[in-house]
């Protein structure tokens, strides 16, 4: 008779049964469902009870594969009895079990599906990326946008780089994880490649900006400690206000946000802050502190800030003060670098180098997250065995992606291109600022990280994200960066035309848009002109 097979129900159906009435249903077949029954008997053609038994089948198939049976059944034809599979206590709807199959949703659909079942800790544009191919974008109805973005300078190499994915695919047939606790045969290669295109005399693999981020932090305490004879727990980070370097807790300990600190307390201790741009100010940090600061994070460029660029020389008069005062200066990369500001990292426009360098986004070029610390033998020798970890951090998938990604940059001339094709850009900005020189205060950046700052009153009561819904209906994806701050980062395989294309979108929605959302925008208090930051006071934005 063959085992019971039945999570659920008191009423056990035996597997004999089973296999008969899944094999005598119309819709087993066509779900691609094969049963082999201890029973040689040949199914009958509606054998007498068969309503009755699929009926009790589809009650004892609730918690055992109901979600799966519906999806294979919807690809296949059997819509019916797919809704009628998900129907039940505690289980998803028809419509859900539709989903589940893979069904052309809309993108209203999909939309409303993530509202409903995931987190509420981003406010998107309300566009459904469905393809991705170089600058291009398109969403479930086949509309076609032009990506400005770039998934925060993730996808500098364009969406779904061709090499890229070889590498991915190759690589995914052959292995994809191994952890530190063995050694595999990719990430030798990609240490190697990265420290040689950057160098540094090592480096430590992670996965997320964020836990680069934390990476170095660990790595520079540790310095603090053992090489600079730091008291114990009494290491300090310098950082600055305004900086953004990622979401956990203690990174966000560092920052200005308020709301990426409020009701996250207690936030972890150690930190001071400085304006950005100030030597003057940090110098008088390093001089009041300088024997227990261990290290200065900042950003070359403040991305999640506006695209804010420091004055000339702040980058070489930062790193006279490191060194003088035998402080590790530490470069937070992830956005600014691999190319994305005309310069493989935006340290490069002073020719400085930073004693510790961290990389990420554009390191996996969208396909995979991948992230690195860089810095020399006498620092990263202070981490030990046991001492920071990552199961996935150099992992041979992420390893073999990386070296792809970082050889069309060099192959692409994507450095050189994003310089030219950014300068070319900003002046096509200038002259739409021209146009409209009371709505656009300043266009500033550096290769193809730029950002168009607005007068908060021209605009009023409507807000960048406005201007950001408007520029999608034209076909550009943009996203703002506080109220009056637009970030305008496309991949820097992107051509002259599409630029020129986002420049006169953005010319138009000034002229024509504009003026109908002020007149349909409830006008409200703007929160540019109240923020100001919890713990230092300092105004915001």
């Amino acid at each position: 008779m063959g085992i019971e097979l039945n999570p659920i129900s008191s009423h056990p159906i035996p597997l004999r049964n089973f296999c008969e009435l899944a094999t005598r249903t119309p819709y087993a077949a066509a779900a691609g469902f094969l049963f082999i029954s201890s029973s040689s008997r040949p199914p009958r053609e509606r054998a007498p009870g068969w309503k009755r038994r699929r009926r009790r089948l589809e009650r004892n198939l609730v918690a055992w594969g109901r979600v799966t049976m519906a999806a294979a059944l919807a690809r296949r034809g059997g819509g019916g009895l797919a809704r009628a599979l998900a129907r039940g206590r505690g289980m998803c709807s028809a419509t859900a079990a539709e989903r589940a199959a893979g069904a052309a949703l809309t993108s209203e659909e999909l939309m409303r599906m993530e509202r409903e079942r995931s987190a509420h800790n981003y406010h998107p544009i309300p566009v459904v990326f469905s393809k991705g191919e170089g600058s291009h974008i398109l969403d479930p109805e086949g509309n076609k946008y032009i990506d400005f973005l770039s998934a925060y300078s993730a996808v500098n190499q364009g969406h779904c780089h061709p090499k890229v994915l070889r590498a991915l695919k190759e690589q995914a047939e052959r292995l994809t994880l191994s952890s530190r606790a063995f050694y595999n045969d990719k990430f030798p290669i990609f240490a190697e490649y990265l420290t040689s295109m950057f160098g540094y005399e090592m480096m430590l693999p992670m996965n997320t900006g964020a836990e680069g981020v934390e990476t170095a932090i660990k790595l520079v305490r540790k310095w603090g400690y053992e090489k600079k004879k730091i008291p114990k727990n009494e290491a300090l980070i310098v950082s600055c206000c305004g900086c953004f370097h990622g979401r956990t807790l203690g990174v966000i300990s560092m920052s200005c946000d308020n709301d990426a600190t409020r009701g996250f307390g207690p936030l972890v201790p150690g930190h001071l802050k400085v304006d950005f741009g100030d030597t003057d100010g940090l110098e008088k940090i390093f001089k009041d502190h300088g024997e227990r600061i261990c290290g200065f994070l900042f950003e070359p460029i403040q991305g999640e800030a506006g695209v804010i660029i420091p004055p000339d020389g702040y980058l070489k008069a930062v790193r006279d003060l490191c060194s003088r005062h035998n402080i590790l200066m530490i470069a937070d990369e992830i956005q600014t670098g691999i190319a994305r500001t005309g310069k493989m990292l935006a340290c490069d426009w002073e020719n400085i180098r930073p004693d510790v360098v961290i990389l990420g986004k554009a390191l996996g070029a969208g396909v995979v997250p991948v992230s690195a610390v860089l810095a020399d033998k006498d620092i990263m020798l202070c981490i030990k065995p046991g001492e920071h970890g990552s199961t996935f951090g150099g992992n041979p998938l992420a390893s073999a992606v990386a070296v792809a990604s970082l050889k069309v940059v060099t192959d692409e001339g994507l450095v050189e291109r994003a310089a030219k094709l950014g300068q070319e850009f900003r002046d096509q900005l200038q002259k739409v600022q021209q146009r409209f020189p009371q709505i656009i205060r300043e266009v500033r950046g550096r290769g193809l990280l730029n950002a168009v700052d607005l007068s908060n009153e021209a605009l009023s009561p409507a807000s960048a994200y406005d201007i950001c819904i408007k520029l999608k209906e034209r076909g550009v994806l943009a996203k703002p960066t506080h109220d009056t701050i637009i970030r305008l980062a496309p991949p820097l395989s992107i051509s002259p035309e599409e630029l020129a294309e986002a420049s006169k979108a953005f010319s138009d929605v000034l002229e024509h848009d504009l003026p109908q959302l002020q007149k349909q925008i409830k006008k409200t208090e703007s929160a540019a002109e109240k923020q100001s930051c919890d713990r230092c006071g300092r105004d915001l934005y």
